[in-house]
């Protein structure tokens, strides 16, 4: 009979000893199994605004990999018949499948607030991830997300959204995610106009970041990198307390001032906290200072007669306040096709 390997005190230690510890995210062991640490409930999606003044609904971007994403519209926005700045966000979480999702809880109710504060719609995106799958899945699923929500393939999209107002935003490793995307686009020569980058703590991971991974993306935050960014605006915020984290995104910021780039980067430091805050406290005063900072960011300098332009791009009578406040406030109208959207296996431990 062949001997258990586990039971071997090399098989044993390779099972408790931890070789990454990522506070309140992921434990990775030298045998390679992986647990999440934090990784609240799924929440479904409702279409019934309620309380919160926000319709949600998942859609599918590709069928192919299973990529989906969740939308969220803030109703009160739509009723004034303007169209809306489009966030597409990715999620942090280490970029670990036992990690964070974009239809968990703690994020669900992030990106519900910020689509409420900032009157904008957002388009929190389903990206696969580690160990499943390679580092560079989630970022070709980012790219393919991003041209999803810039061809206004979904119906709320295509009455809502202000495609020349994107931008693209992500915490933890969902910034480093956005970045890349928005480098990404600087070189595909596609048509997507990206007017600023939301990076809330980013963690920019190096090359080989998981015993996994032979290769990382190779160099990045690259002044010449940086000077081709195709947004206009960034902001970078990053929490006192987050150790390398913190130092990453200052480090980008400064790049961002020192290179040819000619955009406007703003730099919120957010004193006291620590990394995931604006997550974990969502009611203390540094998360209310960082969502005011990014409100603030987005809604700056609005062009309103690019977005009554906009208005006229869609059939007559659409964009009407009087058609689309009823679909909204009741749940009655505003339906569309339900969608199986494929949800990834998630459990404690990953082998």
């Amino acid at each position: 009979m062949l001997a258990n390997k586990s039971s071997s005190p090399a098989g044993q230690n390779a099972v408790s000893e931890v070789t990454i510890d990522l506070p309140l995210k992921i434990l990775v062991y030298k045998n390679g199994r992986i647990e999440g640490v934090l990784r609240s409930p799924f929440v479904p999606a409702s279409e019934d605004p309620g309380i919160t003044g926000v319709a949600t609904r998942d859609a599918v971007v590709d069928r192919e990999t299973g990529v989906a994403a969740r939308l969220f519209l803030p109703t009160r926005a739509v009723i004034t018949g303007r169209r809306l700045s489009l966030v597409v966000f990715f999620h942090g979480g280490s970029l670990i499948a036992a990690a964070e999702s974009a239809f968990c809880q703690t994020y669900h109710r992030y990106a519900t607030s910020l689509a409420a504060r900032a009157g904008a719609i957002v388009v929190s995106v389903e990206y696969r991830l580690p160990p499943e799958h390679p580092t560079t899945a989630a970022h070709d699923d980012a790219w393919n997300a991003l041209r999803w929500a810039a061809s206004l393939a979904d119906p709320w999209l295509l009455y809502h959204a202000d495609r020349r107002c994107t931008f693209l935003a992500g915490d933890g490793a969902g910034g480093d995610i956005a970045y890349r995307t928005a480098v990404r686009a600087s070189r595909a020569g596609d048509d997507i106009d990206v007017e600023g980058l939301l990076l809330m703590d980013p963690y920019f991971w190096e090359p080989g970041w998981l015993p996994h991974e032979k290769a990382g993306h190779g160099g990045f935050l690259t002044p010449a990198e940086i000077a081709q960014l195709p947004c206009r605006r960034a902001l970078v915020a990053v929490a006192e307390k987050g150790a390398g984290v913190r130092e990453r995104g200052r480090r980008l910021a400064a790049r961002m001032r020192g290179c040819w780039w000619g955009g406007e980067v703003t730099i919120v430091e957010l004193h006291g906290e620590d990394h995931g805050f604006h997550l974990y406290g969502p009611e203390s005063a540094g998360t209310e200072r960082l969502m005011e900072s990014i409100v603030e960011f987005v809604n700056k300098e609005r062009d309103q007669s690019s977005m009554l332009r906009d208005k006229k791009e869609v059939p007559s009578g659409v964009l009407d306040g009087a058609e689309v406040a009823p679909s909204l406030s009741n749940g009655s109208r505003m339906k569309a096709v339900p969608v199986d959207v494929p949800r990834r296996t998630m459990t404690k431990s990953c082998l």
